[in-house]
């Protein structure tokens, strides 16, 4: 027989800050409201130590300090406990707390909030009471049944959470339900990290061993849960609350068994997970040398059927507290039925009784580097399970020099971090921990190398001042002078906050602790890459998208990909344009084409306006010479005046063709936004000129009325038959 220890089992980060929580109220007249865990080993170890239990508020005797156990307490128990001005420590478990506000929240914005969990339990009750509106389903199949005995329900504006200590795979169904029928729906994953990790570790455990012990008590929901898992997994599997409890049965079938796992609840302490171990290492000294291969297990398991049982489920769900029973009961899933387990490998030791008393009494010291993995998060703090007798913690601010850093944001619960010892409590079991100082001894010999080298590296921009930006490379503080950021003079230095940024280190004073790194030095040499390739390809009429560098009186100059050209103001628009910044503005992105280049001086003429838009086609195409049109005076000179024929077309009006009459200038007949009738005298398409006349329109009208009275007074029409006529009008002249 060979025996595998879960890597997880046991205490959960809520469960040992609980714990730890009643028992620094050693004589203190303290007494937990409930039981603190669902553990009775642990429960008599503190009765020992003073700290009793009540059941009630009203069961604590004046003076006594309080204790909220670790699946949370009722709304009511707090009122209760404020006004009678008890003391009272809160050792409600993070995780659970999370749900407290997220029901609240969700109940008070008028939604009705869906619990999936074990209704009788502590927790589930506790949540309820943060809530107006509720339903607690057992799973699944429970809410769907709800879902359809009416069609309104799937209408109503849920908000579906789940108790902490949930199977992963009833949690999923759920969701898949709920997604499938409702309209209205928020989904919350409030299912604890350390229990999906010890579900999802149990579940590889099972499928590679011949049995599996779950120790813990029968009175925990996770443990019952990791128990039903693995029976349902490996087949063959025993709950047991300690070394005394181990199957008989599971005992003298050791011989059949070529694995066993043991794997704990999260509320199950160490100790009794040390003393099941030392009782199965034991056993295995009574074995011979020569273990035969297990034989066909169905014997085995009908001699193992009553070896273990799970105590009875609670009702399918509870409705605003009032319970109404539905479905199968305590019955345990159908193997077949169960989806695959999680892909993610989950690392396995077999531990000899001594193996597992030396790893769990090592001690730390203050400078260590030593490697825990995640085991939870809490506000401005990561917790380790360090495989020591301490337990780790990061501070935030020790894990990033950014503050608005979340540690969810960065790592998951089962991630593996080296850090520092910075300082060990003994007394309390913890050892306080710094990323960030491991990360600047490794960065420090990184930019020293980078410096060396020229090599370009990245870092987070952090801080702005007058002189620049700080940006950290590697747990290392780089100061990026102004002149070397790459902002513009005018730009805004505060633009590059919590920006990653690519960058080469000029300067490493390892004495003085200063690093000076540069931004520009990168973005040149990326702009010399991306030149080179736009002078092999560049030729006349080509495309570009380019971003506006800069501006003057006469142009923009456009930055298209390493290169600069220039626009000249003409060529920014087909409308009359005084200043470029009519057009555009610093930053802009445009699109340019390429109008003229020059290699040799490694210059580029670029235009912004659209040929297809061309004015000039769309006036040749509807306008003649002597064709009278109305224009609109836009500007005046001294020898005339320009008036718009249409938008990006003008015509000159010189100062002999504005009146009839001598005038002294121009302004004397015309104004700015006037609107004039005038003839078009010439067009020269070469040059894309235009004359006007207002002049030739009046003697055109003048000659006209000339015409008008030097004609007959008899009006004489030829007929079709080639007869005169006289006009009936005019007969009686």
């Amino acid at each position: 027989m060979k025996l595998i220890l879960a890597e997880n089992a046991g205490f959960c980060f809520g469960v040992n800050r609980a714990v730890e929580l009643a028992a620094g109220l050693k004589g203190k007249n303290a007494k937990t409201i409930g039981p603190i865990i669902h553990n009775k080993n642990v429960i008599r170890s503190l009765e020992k130590d003073g700290i009793g239990m009540a059941g009630s508020v009203g069961e604590l005797e004046d003076g006594a300090t309080a204790v909220i156990c670790s699946h949370g307490a009722a709304k009511e128990v707090y009122d209760e406990l404020e006004r009678r001005g008890m003391d009272f420590v809160d050792a409600t478990c993070p995780f659970v707390k999370r749900i407290h506000t997220i029901a609240r929240e969700e109940s008070s914005a008028g939604r009705l909030v869906i619990i999936i969990g074990d209704g009788a339990h502590t927790e589930i009750k506790a949540i309820c009471t943060r809530c107006d509106r509720y339903l607690v389903f057992k799973d699944d199949k429970g809410l769907e049944k709800w879902l359809n005995a009416d069609e309104n329900n799937k209408n109503l504006p849920i908000s579906l959470m789940s108790q902490t200590t949930m199977d992963l795979n009833i949690w999923e169904n759920t969701c898949k339900t709920v997604k499938k029928q409702c309209t209205n729906f928020k989904t919350f994953g409030t299912i604890c990290s350390a229990t999906s990790l010890r579900q999802e570790e149990s579940a590889k455990l099972a499928e590679v061993c011949d049995a599996v012990i779950v120790i813990g008590d029968r009175q925990s929901a996770n443990t019952r849960r990791l128990y039903e898992l693995c029976l349902e997994i490996c087949g063959i599997a025993a709950l047991a609350e300690d070394a005394n409890d181990i199957p008989e049965e599971l005992l003298q079938l050791k011989n059949s068994y070529l694995t066993v796992g043991i794997t704990a609840g999260a509320s199950t302490p160490k100790r009794i997970i040390e003393e099941v171990m030392k009782k199965m290492n034991d056993e295995l000294k009574d074995l011979n040398n020569e273990l035969s291969p297990a034989e066909e297990r169905t014997d085995i398991r009908e001699d193992f059927d009553s070896a273990s049982t799970v105590a009875e489920s609670n009702p399918e769900f509870i409705e605003n507290g009032d319970a109404a029973t539905n479905g199968t009961g305590g019955e345990t899933a159908d193997p077949a039925a169960r989806t695959e387990s999680p892909e993610s490998e989950t690392e396995e030791r077999e531990l000899s009784f001594e193996e597992l008393l030396d790893q769990s009494f090592k001690t730390l010291t203050t400078g260590e580097k030593v490697t825990g993995i995640i085991t939870g998060f809490s506000t401005g703090e990561i917790y380790l399970d360090l495989g020591t007798k301490h337990a780790g913690y990061i501070p935030m601010t020790e894990i990033s020099e950014d503050a608005t850093v979340k540690a969810e944001d960065i790592y998951k619960v089962g991630d593996e971090i080296e850090a520092f010892v910075v300082r060990v409590n003994d007394v309390e079991g913890t050892a306080m921990l710094s990323k960030k100082r491991l990360d600047t001894v490794n960065g420090w010999e990184n930019v020293e190398e980078a410096c060396e080298n020229k090599a370009t590296m990245e870092g987070t921009v952090i801080e702005d001042n007058k002189g620049g930006v700080v940006a950290v490379v590697k747990g290392v503080r780089v100061f990026i002078p102004s002149s070397q950021t790459g902002v513009p003079k005018d730009g805004e230095l505060s633009a590059l906050l919590k920006k990653k940024v690519k960058l080469k280190i000029t300067e490493v004073n390892r004495a003085r602790r200063r690093v000076v790194g540069s931004i520009r030095l990168v973005d040149n040499e990326l702009n010399r890459e991306r030149a080179a390739k736009v002078w092999d390809v560049i030729e006349v009429g080509m495309k570009f998208g380019g971003v506006v560098k800069s501006m003057t009186s006469y142009g923009v100059f456009v930055d298209i990909g390493g290169v600069d050209g220039m626009a000249h103001i003409s060529e920014l628009s087909w409308q009359r344009v005084k200043h470029p910044s009519e057009v555009c503005k610093v930053g802009d992105e445009v699109e340019v084409y390429v109008i003229s280049f020059d290699p040799e001086k490694k210059k580029i003429s670029l235009g912004i306006r659209n040929p297809a838009d061309n004015p000039w086609a769309r006036f040749t195409e509807g306008f003649n010479e002597q064709d009278i049109i109305k224009a609109k005076v836009v500007k005046l000179m001294p020898f005339g005046a320009f008036a718009e024929v249409i938008p990006g077309v003008d015509g000159l009006i010189h100062i002999s063709q504005i009146s009839d009459k001598r005038i002294g200038k121009p302004g004397d007949a015309l104004s700015e936004g006037q609107v004039v009738d005038c003839k078009i005298t010439s067009i020269d398409n070469e040059k894309q000129k235009v004359w006007l006349s207002i002049r030739a329109l009046i003697e055109q009208v003048a000659d006209e009325k000339t015409q008008d009275a030097d004609a007959p007074d008899t009006i004489v029409a030829v007929s079709e038959e080639g007869s005169l006529e006289i006009d009936d009008s005019l007969k009686d002249d």
